[in-house]
């Protein structure tokens, strides 16, 4: 039975070969997200700006707004200065992430927004990114939110092609919980601490080049 257990354990020890894959998924699955939340708080700042007018990379007017307002917004302090870190630190966050640069150190302020976005945006709401009327997580916020889906749903069904509505997939109310901002700054506190990875990130190559400079 022992011989059978360390055989196993050589097997998956082997599978440390693969090990950058780990965080190179982390790496890509957080680019796009971080991607769309910079750029929709820049002015022409996408991948068309060029097209689109200069690349002013200044955070919209609106976006400043809602970081500062008392009523409707955030009430953040110092709205400006506010809005141009997040949607800077979101923006080259992912470039960096992406090429795999300074990842640990990124890692950091990405976390913060994570941290000020689950306070100050999703905390009201609970946990749940996706309404649910039952379960662990279940408020009566979400309870409420599926009462209001069944009504719609029948709405639907009676009024409208409800068949073609729901062909790629069930209608679904957003309670937009901390649920989705607190996974992503597990993700970021993962590659704070094993960084970007091997061999596909300049993190790696950088830090090879660095040892063996420093060797000679």
């Amino acid at each position: 039975m022992t011989g059978i257990l360390n055989c196993l354990q050589n097997l998956l020890d082997r599978t440390r070969a693969f090990d950058f894959l780990g965080p190179l998924a982390l790496r890509l699955y957080l680019v796009p997200i971080f991607w769309m939340a910079g750029t929709k708080k820049l002015e022409n700042a996408g991948l068309d700006c060029a097209s689109n007018g200069p690349c002013s990379f200044a955070p919209k007017q609106n976006i400043i707004d809602w970081f500062g307002n008392t009523e409707w917004g955030l009430g953040l302090p110092f709205p400006e200065l506010m809005a141009y870190l997040a949607a800077y630190t979101e923006y080259f966050g992912a470039i960096l992430l992406l090429v795999g640069l300074a990842v640990r150190w990124i890692a950091v302020p990405l976390m913060i927004t994570m941290v000020v976005a689950a306070v100050t945006v999703h905390w009201p709401n609970g946990w749940l990114a996706i309404a649910e009327g039952s379960g662990f997580y279940a408020t009566e916020r979400t309870q409420g939110a599926i009462e209001r889906l069944d009504r719609a749903r029948e709405v639907l069904q009676e009024h409208a092609n409800y068949s073609w509505l729901t062909e790629n997939g069930s209608l679904a109310i957003l309670n937009n919980g901390i649920e989705f901002a607190a996974t992503y700054f597990i993700m970021l506190l993962v590659l704070f601490f094993i960084g970007a990875g091997k061999y596909l990130s300049l993190d790696y190559w950088i830090a090879r080049k660095w040892r063996n400079t420093s060797d000679t």
